[in-house]
């Protein structure tokens, strides 16, 4: 065979087809594999090598809960339903078709173009003319490139900094402990997910590209330009194979939901991981720790803060100031289940802090080590690095007797004293020497592959512990595919207004790259501790985020907690009551997202694209179809103006007010009150019962915001909140719904005993009479 050259790239011819699997071969050693998965999904596996590098994948799990042990092997398309496609060729042209994409191939020069069906054939991506794909022209870096439009928009990568809009910049693809970040600016975070989508807004429409890749890399959204090659964006990758699916939308919703399943069923978690979770890293390094994390109980009883869970961070651990995984500072601990079951007593779950790295002096590194559990050297000796208190070696996820040890480690030294949950931190594996080596090869090639095995063994641990109870995981650093096993959080962000209004843009990023069950460290994590007003208004920010905790390590030491300032300390206690309130909707919402991939929350041009101004950089977002929450980000507002978007009427709930779509709502934002809106022609539950420290009892309501002539309903599931369920066999058990007209409303219930009229609120000012009878 032949060497590939720019003046004689690889001509290829077809040598193989097995259903939707099309080989293609070279007069190089250059290989390319097609695969039509869906109607909707294509898949094209680059080699120009003609072998694989990374075989196996851990990202794909069409529709499921989890993918094998071992992973996918790559030739694989087990779980897609491979539809028939159209073939033919025209001269060296080679032309697929589904219902949903048509797929060119150039055979002499291989490049690749893509179009959606909207009604008719519309373009929608192709790759740059010149070297797409490096069939030797950049050594052994995996690349593709593109052609770009001046005009075309780009969303995704999970959480990123600075705009929802990443056009115009490039993003390193890869995961760092990035304590303190500029939220509009740094660069990378915790996160790998290589998954972008493209809007086309001359055809109104949207399509996804998911690289399934391990390794570190880099995306350019348009900010190179280079002369010869055009307007173009870019993927590369240090290590692995070229391995990517485009989605087509032509709703930007059907890409969102189409990657989603592509890459598994979200974890649907227990409801007491909804509600306002306490925490401070402060409290467990404490000398006195068990007192002053006592201490936070008693407040919250005193304040009638409800609090079901508490994140207990890694100061439990070690002695002497060493952070060791599995172990409890006698000292400050000196009986553990006595600590736990004070807690679990007092209605409050455990969650934790547990890292995947043990220092040298950890009391079974030289356990660990003997056993191989660690990422070693060829020589067998630990692969140091620098985590935390001094040098650690990574426990290597990626070896069976890793994950078995790992699991017994967390029943042993956590579950069985009665924490429920496990919290995995500083989980970014930062190696970087070429001489690390995990059971896959080179440590530094599948980085990205570790943190997802590790949060999958600590949820594995917490179902064989404890079969009849749903597990709760929490990460920090994860992949595409992370959303099967945890909930996450923007990590260890600086304190300051920018950051509020920014982490926003980075949690709905990370919703529209399949991982919706986020948060923040609310008030902020690290600098100074956020004054009065900045911190009430992130409270008001945080409780309509799906993961609601105050986390902190301020720099005097002390602890953002409700009542840190006085002065708003009622105001914040009520906002979390409010929180309280709401946490029926966001159980809600995580059954749409476990059994429909619908994202729980998300920007406004998801639900409203036909409005072109919901496409423009803004500070609010959607909290499932019906809230429109616009959170204050501006130091002495009192007054916050949202868009309404067009294609539905809106209505303040705390005045009744009702807007126009398609036009600037100015809302009333008295510090304590977060403005939002609620959509016309929504019925959204809630919990009625007055909610307070300890188990808040259920009493089942909806808040009603009638159409003037209409009907509106909602279906609910049947959910004790605790037990495990398989959510894409479940039916709804109940409805509820409204008939609207101009003289009355009329509400029927079905499944819902607990329900009386006094359990449908209208918003201020509905005058209407209402009635309410049962199916």
């Amino acid at each position: 065979m032949r060497r590939p050259s720019l003046d004689a790239p690889p001509r290829f011819d077809i040598a193989k087809v097995s259903g939707g699997h099309i080989v293609l071969t070279s007069d190089t050693a250059a290989r390319v594999h097609i695969f039509v998965l869906e109607e909707d999904i294509i898949r094209v596996l680059v080699l120009p090598d003609g072998e694989l590098k990374q075989p196996r994948s851990w990202a794909i799990a069409p529709g499921e809960a989890d993918t094998p042990d071992e992973g996918r092997h790559r030739l694989g398309a087990a779980g897609f339903s491979r539809p028939a496609a159209t073939r033919r060729l025209e001269g060296r042209t080679l032309i697929l078709e589904t219902s949903r994409i048509r797929l060119t191939v150039d055979l002499d020069d291989f490049k690749c173009r893509w179009q959606i069906f909207d009604g008719e054939w519309k373009s929608a991506a192709r790759d740059r003319p010149t070297q797409a794909y490096n069939f030797g022209w950049w050594g052994g870096r995996v690349r593709h490139y593109l052609a770009r439009d001046p005009d075309e928009l780009y969303f995704g990568l999970g959480e990123r900094s600075g705009d929802q809009n990443r056009a115009g910049r490039r993003f390193r693809l890869g995961a760092l402990d990035a304590f303190g970040y500029s939220a509009r600016t740094s660069d990378p975070l915790y996160k790998h997910i290589p998954f972008t989508i493209t809007r086309r807004p001359v055809e109104n429409l949207s399509y996804g590209l998911f690289y399934d890749t391990l390794s570190d890399g880099a995306f350019d959204l348009g900010c190179e330009r280079d002369n010869y090659h055009g307007l173009y964006r870019g993927f590369e990758a240090e290590h692995g194979d070229l391995d990517y699916y485009f989605i087509a939308g032509p709703d930007l919703g059907d890409v969102v939901r189409r990657f989603t399943w592509l890459t598994g069923r979200p974890a649907l978690m227990p409801t007491w991981s909804l509600g306002f979770s306490g925490s401070s890293m402060a409290l467990a390094d404490a000398p006195d720790a068990e007192k002053r994390l006592t201490g936070y109980l008693d407040e919250c009883q005193a304040r009638e803060v409800p609090c079901p869970s508490f994140h207990l961070s890694s100061g439990y651990t070690g002695a002497a100031g060493k952070r060791h995984v599995f172990t409890w500072n006698a000292e400050k601990f000196p009986d553990p289940a006595r600590f736990v079951k004070a807690f679990a007593g007092r209605g409050v779950r455990l969650v934790a802090n547990i890292k995947p790295a043990l220092l040298t002096d950890h009391p079974k590194f030289a356990e660990a080590s003997a056993k191989d559990l660690l990422i070693a050297e060829a020589d067998g000796a630990p692969a140091l690095v620098q985590f935390w208190d001094g040098l650690a070696a990574y426990l290597d996820f990626t070896n069976p007797d890793t994950v078995l040890w790992w699991k017994a480690e967390i029943k042993k030294s956590l579950l069985d004293f009665g924490v429920a949950a496990a919290w995995n931190d500083n989980n970014e594996f930062e190696i970087w020497s070429d001489r690390a080596l995990s059971t896959l090869g080179p440590a530094r090639e599948t980085r990205a592959l570790q943190p997802l095995l590790m949060m999958r063994a600590s949820r594995q641990a917490q179902i064989e512990h404890t079969p009849i109870r749903r597990p709760f995981v929490v990460s920090r650093s994860g992949s595409a595919g992370m959303h099967r096993y945890a909930q996450t959080w923007s990590g260890d962000n600086a304190t300051s207004w920018e950051t509020l209004r920014y982490n926003l843009k980075m949690g709905l990023g990370l919703a529209l790259s399949g991982v919706s069950n986020s948060g923040h460290d609310v008030g902020g994590f690290a600098g100074p501790p956020p004054d009065p007003e900045l911190f009430a208004r992130w409270v008001e920010a945080g409780v309509f985020m799906p993961r609601f905790s105050i986390h902190s390590w301020n720099d005097d030491g002390s602890v953002n907690a409700p009542w840190m300032h006085e002065s708003v300390a009622d105001k914040v206690a009520a906002l979390i009551r409010l929180r309280a309130r709401f946490e029926p909707y966001l159980s809600y919402l995580s059954w749409c997202y476990a059994r429909d991939f619908e994202p729980i929350w998300r920007p406004t041009f998801y639900d409203l694209p036909d409005d072109p101004a919901t496409w423009g950089e803004s500070d609010d977002f959607m909290l499932g179809p019906s809230l429109l929450v616009a959170p204050v980000v501006t130091p002495g507002a009192t007054k916050r103006a949202v868009h309404a978007p067009a294609g539905a009427d809106w209505i303040d709930p705390w005045t009744g007010t009702r807007f126009a779509g398609g036009r600037m709502a100015m809302l009333d934002a008295p510090l304590g009150r977060p403005p939002f809106l609620a959509r016309v022609g929504s019925l959204i539950p809630v919990n009625l019962a007055p909610a307070r420290f300890g188990e808040t009892p259920m009493e089942p309501g909806f808040l009603l915001f009638p159409p003037d002539q209409g009907d509106v309903s909602l279906e609910l599931y049947a959910d004790d909140g605790e037990s495990p369920v398989d959510v894409a066999v479940v039916v709804p058990s109940a409805r509820i719904s409204a008939h609207c007209d101009a003289d009355r409303i009329r509400v029927s219930a079905r499944g819902l005993a607990a329900v009386t009229q006094k359990s449908i609120l209208l918003p201020p000012g509905e005058k209407r009479p209402l009635t309410l009878t049962r199916d």
